[in-house]
């Protein structure tokens, strides 16, 4: 499973490996969960397991079938997005299935070893998390953008703008591709910020894909830093998330990381032309 990979491959990773999980990880075992990998492992899929089974109950009671609760849960958790309805979500048009789906969206995307310290009694660990403030920073504004413009330009109601912009920048942001809206006849800032989304992703240790919020936080503080660098260039600036410091081999290994994966996405794009697909 995803859970076991993240944990098993982590120590070999730059960007995505242990020295960003460890300074990700508040509490008293910065380093892991557990001594071992495998005992680190069996918790996070302890606590997959138990959103998975409190998602398939919530849908259930809601009124949907236990089939489809069960095949939602499925895409959900995974962020894989599959559903048995052609419409995906949207088939429904039921609000509160879309709510739910919402709320396990955006737990799926986020680092699961925050989930296990908050299940034990760690709530603090959210808000010192700052790849996760980041993760809903750009997720609430990413909504609120995009409500704003479809209120204007496609829907009289705020709140029905606010329904739609909600589900698809979550679904979108943690790489799921559940869709309640056809949001190809959106306006083109919106589908924009949405394009973003999906080369931003979800949280490192999560089930979400894409580049990672904690690799664009922190390229984010080294265009900063050379930025600064230009009006003083003798200082000396190191990278902080939180408390620590980033070390330049993990800087290396980010940028590494991101230009790779706009390489392979060119590559594949111009690729997908020859089989005649549109770019856009």
């Amino acid at each position: 499973g995803i859970i076991v990979l993240v944990v098993a491959i982590l120590p070999a990773l730059g960007a995505g490996g242990m020295q960003l999980f460890k300074s990700e990880v508040p509490g008293p075992e910065p380093d892991r969960l557990k001594p071992r990998i495998k005992e680190t492992a069996k918790l996070l899929w302890a606590v997959y397991i138990i959103f998975s089974v409190l998602q398939v109950a919530c849908l259930y009671f809601t009124g949907m079938t236990l089939f489809d609760a069960l095949t939602h849960m499925f895409g959900t958790m995974p962020t894989g997005g599959f559903t048995p309805r052609n419409l995906s979500v949207g088939a429904y048009d039921n609000p509160t299935f879309e709510n739910i789906i919402i709320v396990f969206m955006f737990i799926a995307g986020a680092n699961f070893t925050l989930h296990y310290k908050v299940l034990h009694g760690n709530p603090k660990s959210l808000i010192k998390d700052k790849e996760f403030l980041f993760y809903c920073g750009v997720i609430l504004f990413s909504i609120l953008a995009i409500a704003t413009e479809l209120r204007f330009y496609i829907y009289n109601s705020i709140f029905t703008a606010l329904r739609y912009a909600s589900f698809q920048v979550v679904s979108i942001a943690t790489t799921t591709g559940f869709v309640t809206a056809d949001y190809d006849i959106w306006p083109a800032f919106s589908k924009s910020v949405l394009l973003v989304l999906m080369f931003i992703g979800g949280c490192a240790g999560s089930t979400g894909g894409a580049i990672k919020n904690i690799r664009v936080l922190l390229l984010l503080k080294q265009a900063y830093r050379e930025f600064r660098k230009l009006i003083h260039p003798q200082a000396v600036t190191p990278i902080r998330l939180g408390d620590k410091v980033v070390s330049e081999d993990v800087m290396r290994n980010i940028t590494g990381f991101f230009f790779l994966y706009i390489f392979v996405f060119v590559i594949s794009s111009f690729i997908m032309t020859i089989l005649g697909l549109d770019i856009v």
